[in-house]
């Protein structure tokens, strides 16, 4: 087998049982490949290499059952970790200056069940600052870059993880999505991404009290971003709202066929740029082809409510937190920024306004799921951010038209308002500017299995990955100066 770096966690997994790789063969592919690209990508804050070889020796000896019990469910598998996650004993940094590098005295419930799984965890991966932007980058950790057009950004604010996941330095890795941050990157990056509904994936107080706020999986396929999620769902000691684990999903592209699906070329008066609505449109005729029922619907919730009560919201959450730390000059001036513009939002409205707003984007969402099994849109509008752009003195321009705040870009957060539905982000294809575009599937709330057998039957259409054509040149360098 060539590019090991590149196969998936069931191939893997698949030829551990047989013998035909190792746990370490695999982990050494994995680190060639981070000591190629991260000099330019920079998707990876942290190597854990020592812990990680360790772990591999480890699951070697579990495959030739030489003692240490069975193999595990990801018994082997590279994994990396969203630096905010925080793992005991490693420094949490969350991409800022302002913090230093006392150990962290918890491990995030997520990474806990990665390792007890079997996982390893080789890396930790970029965020920007306090995690609070849909591009990734930080005064401590430098810019994280697109591997497919390295002019971009991998989106934000897990978009160390899309672009490992994209550039090859890991076979599975964790997210956390409080306004697309799952989402956003895996749309940039080509890759899948889910955004579980609220409480079914355990966090970390107090943000496991934020509705908006949820961890989840990201990967190259389907069937991975499945057994990922499997593994990290379900009740935990930690966070007292955390749901029971649900019955697994097992992504099945035949249960998709006779689904009815409302396709929304976009939602309310989002501008949408053109290569992206292609693409968009382009999935929704090969899931018609793959016998899925899809018709065209408007959902016509505004723009402004949208985030109108998002800002309200972080206004009351990320603003206070981001006062707390004073008028400390590291702070970057996109995390000040955003503080300040929710926290005006918040001035001006009041909470219950953003209450009334939210119960208004939650009806209009009820109604199109009172006739369909499922919803699917775009996941970003724009073709992208350019990378090392800050966006605060500027907003973006989408289909001609001028959005003052970058993140009006993205349809997101209209599923953080409405947090329990559950959300898979799947590639659609490229951009002009080379940048993959993705769409979201949306379930009911809590119906986590339908957006899975969807997105298997999408996969089974395109192949995406199985595609050895679908992967980054990295020696290509920018192409382009879009927004």
């Amino acid at each position: 087998m060539t590019d090991l770096h590149y196969l998936s966690a069931h191939e893997l997994l698949e030829a551990y049982r047989t013998r035909a790789l190792s746990p370490v063969e695999v982990l050494d592919a994995v680190e060639d490949r981070a000591d190629a690209v991260e000099p330019t990508v920079n998707a990876l804050s942290h190597r854990l290499q020592e812990q990680a070889r360790t772990a591999a020796v480890e699951a070697e000896a579990r495959y030739a059952g030489r003692g240490g019990g069975d193999p595990r469910p990801l018994e082997g598998i590279p994994v990396a970790a969203k630096e905010e996650q925080p793992i005991a004993g490693l420094p949490l940094r969350l991409g800022s200056l302002l913090t230093d590098d006392t150990p962290s005295p918890i491990t995030h419930p997520v990474v806990e069940r990665v390792l007890a799984a079997g996982g390893m965890v080789h890396a930790q991966t970029t965020t920007p600052e306090y995690s609070c932007a849909a591009f990734t980058q930080s005064a401590l950790w430098g810019v994280t870059r697109n591997p497919w057009n390295l002019g971009y950004g991998p989106g934000g604010s897990s978009g160390g993880s899309g672009a490992a996941l994209a550039a090859g330095t890991t076979i599975l890795a964790t997210g956390s999505d409080i306004g697309g941050s799952i989402r956003l990157p895996a749309s940039l990056c080509g890759v899948v991404g889910f955004k579980p509904p609220y409480a079914r994936v355990p966090g970390v107080p107090p943000f496991n009290l934020d509705t908006y706020c949820h961890d989840g999986p990201m990967a190259r396929t389907v069937a991975d971003t499945a057994l990922l999620q499997n593994l990290i769902a379900g009740a935990h000691p930690m966070d007292p709202v955390s749901l029971p684990a649900p019955r697994p999903v097992v992504p099945d592209a035949t249960k998709a066929r006779g689904l009815k699906v409302a396709f929304a070329a976009t939602i309310g008066d989002f501008p949408i740029d053109p290569d992206v609505a292609a693409n968009t449109r382009a999935l929704a005729d090969s899931l018609r082809d793959a016998g899925i029922k899809v018709e065209e619907v408007a959902i016509p919730i505004p723009h402004e409510t949208v985030f109108t009560a998002a800002l309200i919201h972080y206004g009351a959450i990320f603003g206070p937190m981001i006062t707390e730390l004073g008028d400390d000059d590291r702070l970057s001036r996109y995390a000040r920024r955003f503080a300040d513009r929710a926290g005006q939002a918040l001035t001006a409205h009041g909470f219950f306004k953003g209450l009334c707003l939210e119960a208004d984007v939650q009806q209009a969402l009820a109604d199109v799921f009172a006739d369909y099994d499922a919803i699917i849109c775009p996941t970003l509008g724009s073709t992208g951010f350019l990378a090392g752009d800050d966006h605060v003195d500027h907003g973006v321009t989408v289909d001609g038209t001028y959005l003052d705040f970058y993140l009006g870009a993205a349809l997101t957060p209209v599923f953080n308002v409405a947090s329990r539905h559950p959300v898979l982000n799947i590639p659609t294809g490229r951009a002009a500017n080379s940048v993959p575009t993705g769409a979201q599937i949306v379930g009911r709330a809590y119906d986590d299995a339908t957006p899975f057998h969807i997105g298997a039957a999408a996969e089974e259409a395109h192949r995406w990955w199985a595609d050895p054509t679908w992967r980054p040149d990295l020696a290509q360098g920018p192409t382009g100066n879009q927004v």
